[in-house]
């Protein structure tokens, strides 16, 4: 089946030096000693501390002759708050550079403190695009799950503690210098953190492939994150310790980080905010129930359709010789056993979200920036059919 992608204009300029080795985490020290700054801020978690790899990091770092402060109360879903309280141990420090060492907000937390830092104000002033107008100091980001790719974005994803309302803060300067991915960081997760972030790398995928924004290079990113993903976690949720899986899975993940820079997301990632910030839904959970009708809608669309084909085609699912609508229902199936398989809810009341409230939270998953890069246009009337059919 031949696939023609529009052949659109793009503006891509790399800002991130991947590392991707096993025990790459050892060469922490010599990659920060290459850029500006004597004194890092460690931000991170408790989990991470736990597993140890918090102590191999400042040890890296401090071989260098680099001092290290750590904050290590990164909580999940980063709000306004947990950043006031991470700029306040990097003001009291004096710190000039930045390490996020952990989960997507572990590091959406120190974007979102070099924001502050740098810029000054409120996390608000800078949401949307481009909003900081001096300079920032590098960030080297590090991460220990296979989900976000925001070690390969520019934006933090920061809740206003307040209205809980998500703001993505995009600037080009907020991108870090080095991209640090080392599997075995991966090993030590809980097998429910493997499978949320799992997912929510696939969806990355599966979303930039059709958005409106997308380019010839955010396709090619794009398929080559949902090949890895998609074969790679049903591996790392059977065998944890699998190590080439792992490896793929955090490619797969970083990957798809590249594609949102260029391609940015859609509904399902527009409909999963709302889950999240009224019911605690984990992101990547809530990301994995509005996969399938948001892909079944998107589908109706000539050129999505197409995309998903192919994506379904080079995993195997299908032959080439079917129809497009065939191949589509072949992705379709395939993606709630992988939801089963990590143990993933599939339906709004397993989460115990009440058909009570659909109506607000589909108003307000209307009104997400990522709805306006979907495909087809999409409206509060679509995003509650989408919650009604997974209630």
């Amino acid at each position: 089946m031949p696939f023609a992608l529009p052949i659109t204009g793009f503006d891509f300029t790399p800002r991130t030096r991947l590392w991707f080795e096993p025990g790459a985490l050892q060469h922490l020290g010599r990659l920060a000693r290459d850029l500006p700054g004597r004194h890092a801020l460690l931000v991170t978690d408790r989990g991470i501390v736990a597993a140890g790899h918090v102590a191999r990091a400042e040890a890296s770092l401090r071989e260098a002759g680099i001092r290290v402060t750590t904050y290590d109360s990164v909580h999940e879903n980063p709000t306004t708050t947990d950043v006031a309280h991470c700029l306040g141990v990097a003001r009291s420090a004096g710190i000039d550079f930045i390490v996020g060492l952990g989960g997507g907000s572990s590091m959406d937390t120190a974007k979102g403190t070099n924001f502050l830092l740098t810029n000054g104000g409120e996390m608000k002033d800078y949401w949307g695009v481009g909003k900081a107008t001096l300079p920032m100091l590098p960030l080297i980001a590090v991460p220990t799950t296979a989900g976000t790719g925001s070690e390969c974005q520019s934006a933090a994803l920061i809740a206003d503690e307040v209205t809980h309302q998500k703001m993505a803060c995009l600037d080009p300067k907020a991108a870090a210098r080095v991209a640090l991915l080392d599997p075995e960081l991966t090993v030590s997760q809980p097998p429910r953190v493997t499978a949320v972030t799992g997912i929510d790398a696939l969806a990355h995928a599966l979303e930039t492939a059709v958005t409106r924004r997308r380019t010839p290079l955010s396709w090619l990113y794009s398929q080559e994150a949902f090949l890895l993903a998609f074969r790679g976690l049903p591996i790392v949720l059977a065998e944890p310790t699998n190590l080439e899986a792992r490896g793929r899975m955090l490619l797969g993940a970083a990957f798809a980080g590249t594609a949102i820079e260029q391609s940015m997301l859609g509904a399902a990632h527009a409909a999963a905010n709302p889950l999240t910030a009224h019911f605690n839904v984990v992101h990547g959970a809530a990301v994995g129930l509005l996969l399938r009708p948001v892909i079944r809608f998107n589908a109706a669309d000539p050129a999505a359709r197409q995309a998903y084909a192919a994506l379904a085609i080079r995993a195997g699912l299908i032959g080439t010789h079917l129809p497009e609508s065939v191949a589509v229902e072949a992705l379709l199936d395939a993606l709630t056993p992988l939801l089963r398989l990590g143990g993933l809810p599939t339906s709004l009341s397993e989460v115990g979200v009440d058909s009570a409230a659909l109506p607000e939270l589909a108003a307000e998953a209307a009104r997400q920036w990522t709805a306006t890069f979907n495909p087809r246009p999409v409206s509060a009337d679509d995003f509650l059919r989408f919650y009604s059919s997974i209630a």
